[in-house]
């Protein structure tokens, strides 16, 4: 698979030729901000080679501590309403 590099700026320029180069020519585009990576588009018929953390085993286990911390934080938002800030003078 051809691979292009692209910045955000030619990306919105050229959004509608990135597609079509994509879908129907198989070509992967990596968009880069200031020379680094920021989004890869890659054709949807290849989502054999996307990569989800769901997939990663060991992550996303219900008995991971992960889960527990995330619980304590909401749990403490929902009983610790936000501050209100005031305008200065």
């Amino acid at each position: 698979m051809k691979r292009i590099h692209v910045s955000v700026a030619e990306a919105k320029q050229h959004l509608a030729d990135l597609l079509g180069r994509v879908a129907y020519g198989h070509e992967r585009v990596t968009i880069t901000r200031r020379g680094k990576p920021m989004a890869i588009l890659i054709p949807l018929d290849r989502g054999d080679e996307q990569r989800h953390l769901a997939d990663a085993k060991g992550w996303l286990d219900e008995d991971d501590s992960f889960f527990d911390t995330m619980a304590q934080i909401v749990a403490g938002r929902l009983t610790h309403p936000p501050r209100s800030l005031r305008k200065s003078a």
